[in-house]
């Protein structure tokens, strides 16, 4: 009894932080973001949720979208993302497409699996989270499907695309994950069918970075798949999210948890043979990895912004370059939600740009050149604004109020609940 007397208070308060939290977002999330810097050129637009991207043997961008989720759920079929990360809700609404020189976006394949979160958690998609060709054939990594995330009829894993506009699931890495739990998983927002996130190839193997359990696996276009290292084994719950491979080693980035600390993220060294190190230190909420044709590592940071719940801070993304002291400056700033990054034959950086939790069509790619200077000069003209995010109240956009206030009830709703049950 006295567990129990002694929880409501706890959740009273836990109640009065998620307020102040969703406050926090309501005025930074969907207010008009600062331009980003003066060297981010925008190239395409109207993508749903953009996250991997890769050029392709023709030249041409290809880009993984997560959807717009779905509605159906499987609540009492299958073991369910705890509350109040899950449960999930399906469809099938992700997609990858194919980016033009002139920006022109073009279906490759569609009607690809796409979940997203419950309500108090903000309601984040998930679909295909990255693209890698070997040789001339293309792979997706869907990271919306499985059961636990409202898809029962198709796993995570990787998918082969066919030419005609077809897939084809090559590995399935929702079995795989059951049958090779990692050392320490976190119980907290534990998935059932992972949520893989990035994908590089490597001697035509794909490799696959899994944030959710922490671990690096090797896939093959025949689909045989190999761990390659638990990440978590050594380094507990630090949510790796990108991978890249540059002289003979993987290097690891990790989103970390939340809230926001900077520079509590690392980038790790992981040799073929599954030995960690710790490469470098002092990076944020890392997305994306890549390294130029000089040797240069750039890091993506997908927010910056200390103390918030999660990556809710518009403009606060940013691309980082180490410097030869092993240090990071930046190189390209004012991006806002950015997801995925690779580097293009032009020697220039693609960002995934407004990624998630923004409505349909919002997502751009943009462009980097990391040899100009950020800000322009007093005669230049200004860059060209990304499209403008919804503000909350405004006239055109009233179902943001609405869906806070929704948001808002839900959590205090959740945490009151399990303070009657005695759980908190």
């Amino acid at each position: 009894m006295g567990s129990r007397n002694s929880s409501r208070p706890r959740a009273l308060v836990g109640v009065v932080i998620i307020l102040a939290l969703l406050a926090s977002l309501s005025g930074a999330a969907y207010a008009q973001p600062p331009a980003p810097s003066a060297n981010v050129t925008v190239v395409a637009t109207g993508l749903n949720n953009p996250r991997g991207l890769t050029f392709g043997p023709d030249g041409a961008l290809y880009v993984a979208e997560g959807g717009v989720g779905g509605s159906t759920s499987v609540v009492g079929i299958c073991e369910q993302v705890p509350p109040p990360i899950g449960p999930y809700t399906g469809g099938k609404t992700a997609r990858i497409s194919k980016i033009a020189s002139d920006g022109t976006r073009t279906t490759v394949v569609e009607n690809l699996p796409s979940s997203q979160t419950s309500a108090p958690s903000g309601g984040l998609v998930s679909g295909v989270a990255d693209v890698a060709f070997v040789g001339d054939t293309l792979y997706g990594l869907p990271s919306g499907a499985g059961c636990s995330h409202g898809v029962p009829d198709e796993p995570n894993g990787v998918i082969k695309v066919n030419r005609d506009g077809t897939s084809a699931l090559v590995a399935d890495l929702s079995a795989f994950v059951r049958t090779h739990p990692v050392a320490k998983p976190n119980p907290g927002d534990f998935e059932p069918d992972e949520t893989s996130y990035d994908m590089v190839e490597v001697g035509a193997k794909l490799y696959v970075v899994e944030p959710n359990h922490g671990a690096l696996d090797e896939v093959t276009p025949g689909g045989e798949i190999r761990r390659v290292l638990d990440i978590s084994a050594s380094q507990g719950h630090i949510v790796p999210t990108a991978v890249a491979f540059h002289d003979g080693n993987f290097y690891v980035g990790n989103l970390n948890t939340f809230p926001v600390q900077p520079g509590s993220s690392n980038i790790y060294k992981i040799t073929p043979s599954g030995q960690i190190d710790v490469f470098a230190r002092g990076v944020t909420t890392v997305l994306g990895i890549a390294f130029d044709g000089q040797g240069r590592l750039y890091a993506l940071e997908s927010d910056t912004t200390p103390g918030l719940p999660g990556p809710t801070a518009a403009g606060s993304g940013q691309v980082v370059r180490m410097t030869a002291s092993g240090t990071f400056e930046p190189v390209a700033t004012g991006l806002t939600f950015p997801t995925a990054m690779t580097i293009g034959p032009d020697g220039k950086l693609y960002v995934s740009n407004f990624g998630f939790g923004l409505p349909p069509g919002m997502g751009q790619i943009v462009r980097i050149d990391v040899n100009a200077p950020l800000s322009a000069p007093p005669s230049a003209a200004p860059p060209s604004k990304p499209a403008r995010l919804p503000t909350t109240g405004g006239a055109d956009f009233p179902w943001m109020a609405l869906a806070l206030a929704a948001l808002i009830l839900l959590c205090a709703g959740w945490w009151l609940r399990r303070a009657r049950a005695g759980l908190i």
